[in-house]
C-alpha cells in the first residue's frame, strides 16, 4: 500500500469581499472577518485532489496533516468527505505565529511521530502569505526529492513520474520514492464531496495533537523572522467624465487625456 501525506493549511477566504478585510496594527495580524468562515488553502485542495486521483488507480492511504489554532472542524474535515482516510490536526496557541522555518520543525515532528510515507503532498504555495518554502524545506529536512508545481503525478513501479508546469508549456520528471510534490491549479479542479463522503466524514474524528504530543522544544517555535510593518495600500480612486458633441469627439478626447497621462 502507497503511504500518503497531504500536509494542508487553513486560511482567510480569498474571496471574501475586499470591504471586509482588515489589519489589526497594533499586533500587525490580519483580523478574521465576521460571519465569513475560513477554507482550505486552494493549492491545498488541488494537492488532496491529486492524492486522491492515486488513490482512484492504486492501493493508497491519505493522510491529512494540518497545524494551527482555532481550527473549524468542519472546514478542515473537507478532505475526508472527498475520500482521504485519516485527519490530524496540531493545534494550540503556540502555533499561531509560526514563520516557514518552525513550521517545518513541527511537520517534521508530526511526521517522525506518524512514521514512513512513500509520497508528501502540499500545495505549491499558501493564499495567506505567498511564500511557498514550507515544501522546499520540509524535504531537505526529509531528505526527500522534490519537484514543484506538479500538473499531473503517476505512480510507476518504485517512483513517480510529475507533468511540471513552465510558463511556455510543462516539462515530464521521473523521481525515485519517498519524494515530496506541490502540487499547482493546472491540476484542474478538486472533486466535490458526495453524499456518500459526506456522511463518512462526519463520523471519523480528526487526531488532534498539541506541542506536548509531539515532545517539541517550544524554542524551535520561536520564528526566526521579524514582521516589521503590515498593512493595507492606500489607493487613491478618481473617476473623471470625458465628454464630446459625439462619439468620435469623445475618442478624441479620451485619446489626449491618455496622451497627456502618457498612457498612450
Amino acid at each position: 500500500m502507497l503511504n500518503i501525506l497531504v500536509c494542508i493549511k487553513q486560511v482567510i477566504d480569498p474571496e471574501m469581499p475586499s470591504s471586509a478585510f482588515s489589519i489589526n496594527t497594533s499586533s500587525k495580524k490580519v483580523e478574521e472577518p465576521d460571519g465569513i468562515p475560513p477554507v482550505i488553502n486552494g493549492f491545498c485542495e488541488n494537492a488532496v485532489e491529486a492524492a486522491l486521483r492515486i488513490k482512484d488507480v492504486s492501493d493508497a492511504n491519505i493522510t491529512i496533516l494540518s497545524i494551527g489554532n482555532k481550527f473549524v472542524t468542519e472546514v478542515m474535515k473537507k478532505p475526508l468527505s472527498m475520500g482521504a482516510d485519516e485527519l490530524i490536526l496540531i493545534e494550540g496557541p503556540e502555533f499561531e505565529n509560526l514563520d516557514p522555518l518552525s513550521t517545518v520543525n513541527v511537520l517534521r515532528a508530526a511526521i517522525q511521530k506518524l512514521g514512513s510515507f512513500d509520497l508528501i503532498l502540499c500545495g505549491r504555495q499558501a493564499s495567506d502569505w505567498d511564500n511557498a518554502l514550507v515544501p522546499l524545506g520540509l524535504s531537505e529536512m526529509l531528505d526527500f526529492p522534490c519537484i514543484t508545481i506538479g500538473q499531473k503525478i503517476e505512480i510507476v513501479d518504485q517512483g513517480l513520474i510529475v507533468q511540471r508546469t513552465l510558463s511556455n508549456g510543462y516539462e515530464i520528471v521521473e523521481s525515485s520514492l519517498p519524494a515530496l510534490v506541490t502540487v499547482t491549479n493546472e491540476l484542474g479542479d478538486p472533486r466535490y464531496p458526495n453524499l456518500k463522503g459526506i456522511m463518512a466524514a462526519s463520523r471519523k474524528i480528526p487526531t488532534i495533537w498539541n506541542s506536548k504530543d509531539l515532545d517539541l522544544d517550544l524554542e524551535t517555535l520561536i520564528p526566526k523572522l521579524k514582521l516589521i510593518d503590515l498593512k493595507i495600500p492606500i489607493t487613491d480612486k478618481q473617476c473623471e467624465i470625458i465628454e464630446g458633441g459625439d462619439d468620435e469627439e469623445t475618442g478624441r478626447n479620451l485619446a489626449l487625456k491618455l496622451r497627456e497621462a502618457k498612457l498612450i
